[in-house]
Protein backbone atom coordinates (compact mmCIF):
# COMPACT_ATOMS: atom_id res chain seq x y z
CA UNK A 1 0.00 0.00 0.00
CA UNK A 2 1.31 3.44 -0.94
CA UNK A 3 0.37 6.66 0.84
CA UNK A 4 -0.39 9.18 -1.89
CA UNK A 5 -1.26 12.18 0.28
CA UNK A 6 -0.46 11.72 3.99
CA UNK A 7 -2.35 14.88 5.06
CA UNK A 8 -5.61 13.93 3.33
CA UNK A 9 -6.75 11.79 6.27
CA UNK A 10 -6.16 14.18 9.19
CA UNK A 11 -9.48 14.69 10.98
CA UNK A 12 -10.34 16.32 14.26
CA UNK A 13 -12.30 14.39 16.87
CA UNK A 14 -15.22 16.74 16.12
CA UNK A 15 -15.19 15.73 12.44
CA UNK A 16 -15.01 12.03 13.31
CA UNK A 17 -17.91 12.35 15.75
CA UNK A 18 -20.01 14.26 13.20
CA UNK A 19 -19.29 11.67 10.50
CA UNK A 20 -20.17 8.77 12.80
CA UNK A 21 -23.39 10.42 13.94
CA UNK A 22 -24.31 11.05 10.32
CA UNK A 23 -23.55 7.44 9.47
CA UNK A 24 -25.61 6.26 12.43
CA UNK A 25 -28.60 8.41 11.48
CA UNK A 26 -28.31 7.39 7.84
CA UNK A 27 -29.23 3.80 8.83
CA UNK A 28 -27.55 2.40 5.71
CA UNK A 29 -26.14 -1.08 6.07
CA UNK A 30 -22.44 -1.08 5.28
CA UNK A 31 -21.95 -4.83 5.30
CA UNK A 32 -19.84 -4.94 8.46
CA UNK A 33 -21.44 -6.80 11.32
CA UNK A 34 -19.67 -4.95 14.12
CA UNK A 35 -19.81 -1.48 12.58
CA UNK A 36 -22.81 -0.44 14.68
CA UNK A 37 -21.00 -1.41 17.89
CA UNK A 38 -17.80 0.34 16.87
CA UNK A 39 -19.72 3.46 15.87
CA UNK A 40 -21.69 3.50 19.11
CA UNK A 41 -18.62 2.98 21.32
CA UNK A 42 -16.61 5.64 19.47
CA UNK A 43 -19.39 8.23 19.69
CA UNK A 44 -19.83 7.48 23.40
CA UNK A 45 -16.09 8.03 23.96
CA UNK A 46 -15.98 11.24 21.90
CA UNK A 47 -18.96 12.69 23.76
CA UNK A 48 -16.82 12.63 26.91
CA UNK A 49 -14.09 14.72 25.27
CA UNK A 50 -13.73 18.39 24.37
CA UNK A 51 -15.19 17.87 20.88
CA UNK A 52 -18.71 17.56 22.32
CA UNK A 53 -18.79 21.32 22.98
CA UNK A 54 -16.88 22.37 19.86
CA UNK A 55 -18.33 23.82 16.68
CA UNK A 56 -16.95 23.89 13.18
CA UNK A 57 -16.81 27.70 13.27
CA UNK A 58 -14.97 27.65 16.61
CA UNK A 59 -12.40 25.19 15.32
CA UNK A 60 -11.77 27.24 12.17
CA UNK A 61 -11.36 30.43 14.23
CA UNK A 62 -8.95 28.64 16.59
CA UNK A 63 -6.86 27.31 13.70
CA UNK A 64 -6.76 30.76 12.07
CA UNK A 65 -5.51 32.24 15.34
CA UNK A 66 -2.88 29.49 15.65
CA UNK A 67 -1.23 30.47 12.34
CA UNK A 68 0.66 33.28 14.09
CA UNK A 69 2.58 30.73 16.20
CA UNK A 70 4.05 28.75 13.25
CA UNK A 71 2.93 25.37 14.58
CA UNK A 72 2.76 22.17 12.56
CA UNK A 73 -0.56 20.72 11.40
CA UNK A 74 -0.20 17.85 13.86
CA UNK A 75 0.47 20.21 16.79
CA UNK A 76 -2.64 22.23 15.91
CA UNK A 77 -4.67 19.03 15.54
CA UNK A 78 -3.59 17.86 18.99
CA UNK A 79 -4.64 21.21 20.46
CA UNK A 80 -8.06 21.03 18.80
CA UNK A 81 -8.63 17.45 19.98
CA UNK A 82 -7.34 18.12 23.51
CA UNK A 83 -7.26 21.87 24.17
CA UNK A 84 -4.33 22.63 26.51
CA UNK A 85 -5.13 23.90 29.98
CA UNK A 86 -1.63 24.62 31.29
CA UNK A 87 1.86 25.52 30.07
CA UNK A 88 2.94 21.95 30.82
CA UNK A 89 0.18 20.65 28.57
CA UNK A 90 1.52 22.86 25.77
CA UNK A 91 5.08 21.57 26.36
CA UNK A 92 3.81 18.02 25.89
CA UNK A 93 2.07 18.90 22.62
CA UNK A 94 4.59 21.23 20.97
CA UNK A 95 8.08 19.99 20.28
CA UNK A 96 10.73 22.36 21.70
CA UNK A 97 8.01 24.74 22.88
CA UNK A 98 10.36 26.46 25.32
CA UNK A 99 12.58 27.47 22.39
CA UNK A 100 9.80 28.18 19.86
CA UNK A 101 7.32 30.08 22.04
CA UNK A 102 7.60 32.97 24.48
CA UNK A 103 5.69 33.03 27.77
CA UNK A 104 3.28 35.57 26.27
CA UNK A 105 2.60 33.27 23.32
CA UNK A 106 1.95 30.34 25.65
CA UNK A 107 -0.49 32.49 27.64
CA UNK A 108 -2.25 33.54 24.42
CA UNK A 109 -2.53 29.92 23.26
CA UNK A 110 -4.06 28.99 26.63
CA UNK A 111 -6.61 31.82 26.26
CA UNK A 112 -7.54 30.68 22.75
CA UNK A 113 -7.78 27.05 23.88
CA UNK A 114 -10.06 28.06 26.78
CA UNK A 115 -12.47 29.63 24.27
CA UNK A 116 -12.39 26.41 22.23
CA UNK A 117 -13.36 24.37 25.32
CA UNK A 118 -16.38 26.57 26.16
CA UNK A 119 -19.89 25.84 24.88
CA UNK A 120 -20.66 27.96 21.77
CA UNK A 121 -23.06 30.39 23.51
CA UNK A 122 -20.54 31.01 26.33
CA UNK A 123 -17.55 31.41 24.01
CA UNK A 124 -19.28 34.25 22.15
CA UNK A 125 -19.91 36.19 25.33
CA UNK A 126 -16.31 35.72 26.49
CA UNK A 127 -14.93 37.13 23.24
CA UNK A 128 -17.29 40.12 23.56
CA UNK A 129 -15.99 40.77 27.09
CA UNK A 130 -12.39 40.87 25.85
CA UNK A 131 -12.91 44.29 24.26
CA UNK A 132 -13.93 46.14 27.45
Amino acid sequence: MEIVNPNAAILTNYEVMAALKNMKSNKTKYGLRNLATITYETVQYLEDTACKEQTQVGIVEFLQAMKQFNLTKNECLMMVNDPPSSPLHIQLMIEDSDERLTEEQVTRILELAAKLRLPPETAGSVSADDGR
